[in-house]
């Protein structure tokens, strides 16, 4: 069958898709905000190893998004609502580890549990009622945001507009009762190896091989290749269209819930306003890896090096005191640069 795409080998290694056209420019977009960061580095700031090991960290979470949805992008979807996703399961996770005092036992596969739930939600209405990827993730976004918002409100207070979870536990008569932070939340916010790494950049990265090994090795990663590429030709192929895009987004909702918790532990509290704008900014990591947003191309690894780029970009105007709003103005002008360069090499 002609439409279906030529897929990468089974035995594809991270240096191979790197060394393709795409790969090369994110590398090079990763060099040149090396270089910026050498040329502009706040009075050596940026030379630290602190300042590399925190920007990794800092990117962790988008990075952990960002797996979720380069699966999401390559079916030739997207996923508005990830961030929504995070900040929901950030609720339910301080909830129930410190406010309910859950074993960790319990509380992750719960957590996990909830960001799949959304995930089969998208990919339900996405997939087999044939609603566009667009506006069906963005109901899920508006859902969980309100529903993080209820689920954090004080007893009796569902609809004011929620509240923190933190170690200020409300009591029935108005006070608060102030508890430890849960030995969870100590453990996913620590560091290792000499303190020179993060346990959640640790998470990252194990997500990350999770997501290469599902594209580069395992027969639902082609699948999403063929989808990209060509639905219609995918389907007469016998490939299991529906199946393999729900797939997609349980998956991309149980990285949300990974990101949830660990953005839970590192906040070391549960914020229903967690995870506005992530989306974005889990798209802009993506797209600047090279991964097509019209899917059938791409791969994790270009994802890592966009991680990477953005991470550092995020990095290097904090150490130099650039406000958010440059830098979220920034970032969607990344966004187009980007997805215009792919335009030029498409045509």
């Amino acid at each position: 069958m002609t439409g279906i795409p030529s897929l990468p080998p089974r035995d594809g290694s991270f240096f191979k898709n790197v060394l393709t056209s795409a790969g090369m420019r994110a590398l090079a977009a990763l060099i040149l905000v090396l270089v910026l960061g050498a040329l502009f580095n706040a009075h050596g700031t940026f030379f630290k190893a602190a300042t590399h090991r925190d920007a990794l960290r800092q990117a962790s979470v988008y990075g952990i998004l960002a797996c979720g949805m380069t699966l999401v992008i390559i079916g030739a979807g997207i996923d508005l609502a990830v961030g929504s996703v995070l900040a929901l399961t950030a609720v339910a996770t301080a909830k129930m580890a410190i406010h309910w005092s859950w074993s960790p036992w319990l509380v992750i596969p719960a957590a996990l549990l909830v960001g799949a739930g959304c995930g089969l939600t998208s990919g339900v209405i996405t997939a087999r009622f044939k609603v566009q990827p667009f506006i069906a993730t963005l109901a899920v976004m508006v859902f969980a945001r309100g529903l993080a918002k209820y689920c954090s409100s004080a007893a009796g207070q569902q609809f004011a507009g929620g509240m923190k979870v933190s170690t200020a536990v409300p009591q029935p008569d108005g006070t608060y009762q102030y508890v430890d932070i849960p030995g969870l939340f100590r453990a996913i916010d620590s560091r290792v190896f000499g303190q020179n790494v993060s346990v959640v950049t640790l998470i990252f990265l194990g997500c990350a091989a999770a997501t290469y090994l599902a594209l580069a090795r395992h027969r639902w990663g082609r699948y999403l290749y063929a989808i990209g590429g060509n639905e219609a030709a995918a389907r007469l192929s016998g490939v299991p269209v529906v199946a393999a895009k729900i797939a997609s987004y349980v998956a991309c909702g149980l990285f949300s819930a990974v990101a949830g918790i660990c953005q839970a532990a590192q906040e070391q509290q549960g914020d229903p306003e967690a995870g506005v704008g992530y989306e974005l900014i889990a798209i802009a990591m993506v797209v600047i890896g090279g991964t097509s947003l019209m899917g059938g191309r791409g791969g994790m690894g270009l994802t890592f090096l966009g991680v990477l780029t953005i991470g550092y970009l995020e990095k290097i105007l904090s150490i130099n005191a650039v406000p958010e709003a440059a830098r979220l103005m920034l970032t969607g002008v990344v966004i187009v640069i980007a997805v215009l360069s792919q335009q030029r090499r498409e045509t």
